[in-house]
């Protein structure tokens, strides 16, 4: 697995921020059961960056804590079987075979600013972005109530099994 990681931002979280981010970004794939290695890019970076960002991805002009941007277009969620496909094959890096998976930007201001909000520590906000994102990068999302639960599901789950509580 590799996880191609940049911290842009000023803010210090008091974090091991690369530690945690593999260790989450890994055991997601595993608890997914994600039958390749991967490659995951995280920047970290600060409020003004990421506004800028949903504005010219999302039209949305506002900052916001995470933004996730997929490579691959799951049909079904977390389901891996049709990447064996041969249509599909763009979606590994041929140098190292790794499945890329996309990308995460975190905005570090509201890292802090959502654990003060909701009570828990820095270290369980950033888990959960990150944990967030990547079922986005695995084809999750939460347009639905349906789909809202199961992703409060997963992520409940996967912090958990990591000991990451609130």
């Amino acid at each position: 697995m590799t996880v191609d990681f940049e911290n842009e931002s000023r803010e210090d979280l008091g974090l091991e921020l690369y530690d945690i981010a593999e260790e989450v970004i890994s055991f997601t794939l595993d608890y997914m059961n994600c039958p390749y290695e991967a490659q995951v890019s995280l920047l970290i970076t600060d409020s003004e960056e990421i506004h800028r960002m949903n504005l010219e991805h999302r039209q949305i002009d506002r900052p916001t804590d995470v933004l996730s941007f997929p490579m691959v277009e799951f049909g079904t969620p977390g389901e891996f079987d049709f990447l064996e496909e041969d249509e599909q094959q763009d979606c590994f890096e041929p140098d190292s075979g790794e499945l890329m998976l996309g990308d995460i930007v975190i905005c570090a201001q509201r890292v802090l600013s959502q654990a003060e909000e909701y009570g828990h520590s820095a270290k369980r906000e950033y888990a959960f972005l990150i944990t967030h994102s990547m079922l986005h990068l695995l084809g999750y999302d939460h347009m639905t109530e349906e789909e809202a639960c199961e992703m409060e599901r997963l992520q409940k789950e996967i912090l958990e099994e990591l000991h990451i509580l609130r």
